[in-house]
């Protein structure tokens, strides 16, 4: 029985021997050698710049040295992006008209952020090592510069095959919805393809990037000129303060790229037809300092071919100050923001086929059928 529980336990304490070797071997890599890695200061024959491209991160733990060593990789890429923005500018401003620079900042940011996931997907923890007298954690993190390549050259590739099959499918179309889309499509695509050229540019040591068989200005500008040539809006807003609204409209369309050729369902040459009411009118609020308004705004748009309608905006609200007529000012200069930019944005969102118009049985409901009746809650 002694012999059988010597055996047992020296089985025992082997296992744990061997468990304690791998343990101490899996924490080997953060090791602290008497020798400092020559990557930390920005070279190593180890890992070339010839064949790798790498970023190093420094901090008192692993984990936020390795995270620190991906953000390092990602920061050159972004910063090679940031400084191709202004070949994308054309397609910025038909993106993003009216808005402000800080709006357009972050459509390149998502932008930067797709082409720079994918590409630190190549990406992996090259080396490690821990100082051990100034306890320092460093990492470099890096990608194997040829095979990077490979992957970004499938990448492009595949938008290439995409970006003709809709310029061709848009030269060709009937249908004058459907040749916008895909020119719309294909410009998206363009611009993301652009960036992944830029980072195909900083993977190769030579800086070369692979070029595209069109130009994002070229297309921007072709979109443009379609859009105004054969996609005009008419517009006819009353009610209220339709004046003021109907000319945020007309501005607010024409920030999304369309143009208004005319007012009412007279206009021959416009495709769609915008429709709006406006309402206003005082209300009983307690409260002793403030006088309030209620505002609302009903829109339809149709087909000026088909008289079907595509869709109904409605928006409604209150705004309140210290007199009746500035709370009045104030509820138009709300009604101008909101109407006009919301119910644009919508228009270009159908015409892009990138959303559906909301389209109810019956006429919108944001405005009461009777004077004394309130508008309906939402």
């Amino acid at each position: 029985m002694k012999a059988v529980r010597a055996m047992a336990l020296g089985r025992g304490t082997r296992i744990s021997l061997v468990a304690l070797v791998l343990l101490l071997c899996a924490g080997c890599g953060w090791g602290g050698g008497s020798s400092r890695p020559t990557w930390i200061d920005g070279g190593s024959t180890q890992f070339p710049s010839t064949q790798y491209l790498v970023g190093v991160g420094q901090a008192d733990s692993r984990p936020q040295a390795t995270e620190q060593a991906y953000a390092a990789v990602s920061r050159i890429f972004k910063a090679e992006i940031t400084a191709q923005a202004k070949d994308w500018e054309s397609y910025l401003v038909v993106e993003s008209r009216g808005q402000t620079n800080t709006q357009r900042k972050l459509i390149l940011d998502n932008v930067t952020r797709v082409t720079t996931d994918k590409v630190l997907e190549n990406v992996q923890i090259l080396d490690t090592w821990f100082d051990q007298k100034a306890r320092q954690y460093y990492a470099l993190a890096g990608m194997n510069r040829a095979q990077a390549e490979s992957a970004m050259l499938e990448r492009l590739a595949d938008l290439d095959r995409s970006i003709q099959t809709e310029v061709t499918e848009a030269h060709q179309a009937q249908d004058k919805l459907a040749h916008v889309r895909n020119l719309k499509r294909a410009a998206k695509n363009l611009v993301l393809r652009e960036a992944y050229n830029t980072d195909l540019r900083t993977i190769r040591s030579n800086g070369q990037g692979h070029p595209a068989a069109y130009r994002v200005a070229e297309l921007t500008a072709e979109l443009e000129q379609y859009l105004a040539a054969n996609l005009g809006v008419a517009v006819d807003v009353s009610g209220e303060q339709a004046e003021p609204l109907e000319r945020a409209l007309i501005e607010g369309l024409a920030q999304e790229g369309f143009s208004v050729v005319g007012h009412g369902p007279g206009s021959a040459s416009a495709e769609l037809l915008i429709t709006g009411t406006v309402r206003m009118w005082p209300i009983e609020v307690p409260d002793p300092q403030f006088r309030y308004v209620r505002w609302c705004t009903d829109a339809v748009i149709e087909e000026m071919s088909t008289h079907r309608v595509i869709g109904a905006v409605s928006k409604g609200g209150k705004e309140g100050h210290v007199t009746e007529r500035e709370a009045a000012a104030k509820a138009v200069r709300v009604m101008q923001q909101e109407f006009s930019s919301d119910l644009a944005h919508a228009v270009a969102a159908h015409i892009y086929g990138e959303r559906e118009l909301s389209v109810s049985s019956s006429a919108p409901s944001g405005c009461p059928k009777e004077a004394g009746q309130p508008p309906l809650s939402r």
